[in-house]
């Protein structure tokens, strides 16, 4: 008998255990053995009365670390206590199978050793595209490939909040609060709009992508939420639409990585993906682009992954376990490629042609937005063709004196 605990009854925790019930006759057919779910920890046993696996909640950690378990499924999110948690299970020769990002991105290095060490598993296909499998494909299906650049939509939240903003024209607080209501945002959003979710998710793709140890911490990320609607109406007369964008890239054993709000067309691979669904783009030197697209988040979707991540440990018992690469990224801070950008200049009246002046001799080609519907105390310029430090170079004589802010054009 296969006997499994699953560390917590949320909304994934309660999704997986609905799906591994649903699956235990073909489960049992496949593998010609019975399996069970003997435990699910949660913080306060009483607040699950009214759940149908409620004889076997425990609120008591020792339950499950003494429990005779050959697989432990982490589905608490954060870093504490999650972290002693699958560290103790590791040791004590327990697989784990996790849907944590925070996690895996903070420690991931630490505990992919500990599962080696130990001759078990640690999987977490879930923790980066919730229900789209990526993590597998990388490892596996590309490994004839250098990869060369990643550029994905990884958070459900911020692109049903552009998305809303783009198509019904809400304002940024007006589509988080939808967001909130219909249960895609929570009610503390900050990791999601301001982009550490997408950074988290970045660094795990981009540490297996290129094989070197990131952190997301040295990133440079921007969220969404100083955007308006001057943004969208200036994107959507560019043919384009924002979206919130992890990118990395490696040139010259060079890795750039950012997550941020880019300009993109309408009519590209990552401008068709809207509401909570996500999009990876994968390129490969042999390969070229694969696009991999699905939700990236929500009760059943992530609990497909964590399921696979199960089937996985039990089918392919031989397959070598996926480690991180100790050797430190060699880290290229601003975008390699020359790009087009919007840039807004805050301006008192009496200086507005002091500062266009000064922006068409800092730069080569600058076309400056006259439109009325543009509010009249900033300048709006298209600046063409310049790479990221000569763009924040050359604006740092008006960072000093207005708020300047600048969007790319992908």
């Amino acid at each position: 008998m296969i006997s499994i605990a699953i560390l917590g009854n949320g909304v994934v925790g309660s999704g997986v255990a609905e799906l591994i019930e649903k699956n235990i006759n073909s489960i049992k057919n496949k593998l010609n053995k019975g399996i069970k779910i003997s435990k699910i920890l949660v913080k306060n046993k009483d607040k699950h009365r009214n759940s149908n696996n409620y004889r076997i909640i425990t609120d008591k950690p020792e339950d499950i670390l003494k429990e005779d378990v050959d697989i432990v499924v982490e589905c608490m999110g954060g870093l504490n206590p999650a972290y002693e948690y699958i560290k103790m299970s590791l040791k004590q020769k327990k697989h784990v199978v996790t849907a944590n990002k925070d996690l895996i991105a903070k420690h991931g290095l630490e505990l992919l050793s500990l599962a080696k060490e130990n001759n078990v598993k640690l999987y977490f296909e879930a923790s980066v595209g919730g229900g789209i499998p990526i993590l597998r494909p990388l490892k596996n299906c590309l490994i004839g490939n250098n990869v060369t650049s990643i550029k994905a939509i990884l958070n459900g939240t911020t692109n049903f909040i552009l998305t809303k903003m783009s198509k019904e024209n809400l304002s940024f607080d007006k589509a988080l609060k939808l967001a909130q209501e219909l249960g895609f945002a929570e009610a503390d959003p900050t990791s999601d709009i301001k982009g550490y979710d997408s950074a988290r998710k970045l660094n795990i793709l981009s540490n297996i992508a290129y094989n070197r140890n990131l952190d997301w911490e040295t990133f440079k990320v921007e969220g969404i939420d100083k955007l308006d609607e001057f943004d969208i109406l200036k994107s959507n007369r560019l043919g384009g639409t924002v979206k919130f964008i992890g990118i990395s890239n490696i040139i010259n054993d060079k890795i750039h990585a950012s997550v941020r709000p880019v300009i993109v067309s309408k009519d590209s691979i990552l401008g068709k993906v809207e509401n909570e669904f996500n999009s990876i783009v994968i390129e490969g030197d042999s390969v070229g682009e694969l696009a991999f697209y699905g939700k990236g988040a929500g009760k059943l979707p992530t609990a497909s992954a964590v399921y696979a991540d199960i089937m996985n440990v039990l089918i392919n018992k031989k397959e070598d376990q996926l480690l991180f690469n100790k050797e430190p990224a060699n880290l290229q801070k601003s975008f390699t490629d020359k790009k087009d950008w919007i840039v807004r200049i805050k301006v008192d009246n009496k200086d507005r042609h002091k500062i266009i002046s000064k922006l068409s001799e800092k730069f080569n080609k600058v076309y400056i937005d006259t439109d009325d519907l543009l509010p009249k105390d900033e300048v709006f310029a298209t600046i063409y063709s310049v790479y990221e430090k000569d763009l924040e170079e050359n604006l740092r004589i008006f960072t000093d004196i207005n708020n300047v802010k600048t969007l790319m054009i992908l």
